[in-house]
């Protein structure tokens, strides 16, 4: 089966069930997914910034139930770090929480898919699947 990183946006999107989602459901489809503790970290920020109500979180928790989440090890910080040099020596720094997605893609070798392609602009060998223009 084939593997895809899908960032917090894409996340989001399909959460939501946002008119953006369409366009990445082919690139999902029968695929394994997994998300960054990262991604995971900012969709347990939302219940708490936006006061939701505990069914509304039920519902989120069953939804992430989709994912394997992949959680931070010495590897995964190795990556990390090459990525942040990487984004750095190509003149386009990256965000902290971008880099942990785009390290979790590049440290298992598969595509990234994410509405924020040029969040990721300067990173060496990052596969990124984007419908964004």
């Amino acid at each position: 089966m084939q593997i895809v990183v899908v960032d917090t946006d894409v996340v989001s999107f399909l959460f939501k069930q946002d008119t953006r989602s369409v366009s990445y459901e082919a690139h999902l489809a029968g695929k394994d997914m997994i998300i960054s503790f990262m991604t995971l970290a900012e969709l347990r920020q939302w219940p708490l910034q936006k006061n939701w109500g505990k069914a509304r979180q039920q519902k989120l928790e069953e939804y992430l139930q989709r994912f394997t989440v992949l959680h931070s090890d010495d590897e995964l910080c190795l990556k990390w770090a090459e990525v942040v040099e990487s984004g750095r020596r190509n003149g386009y720094p990256i965000d902290t929480a971008d880099a942990w997605n785009a390290a979790t893609a590049m440290l298992h070798a598969v595509p990234l898919v994410t509405h924020n392609r040029r969040h990721y602009t300067g990173i060496d060998d990052l596969i990124v699947i984007s419908e964004a223009v």
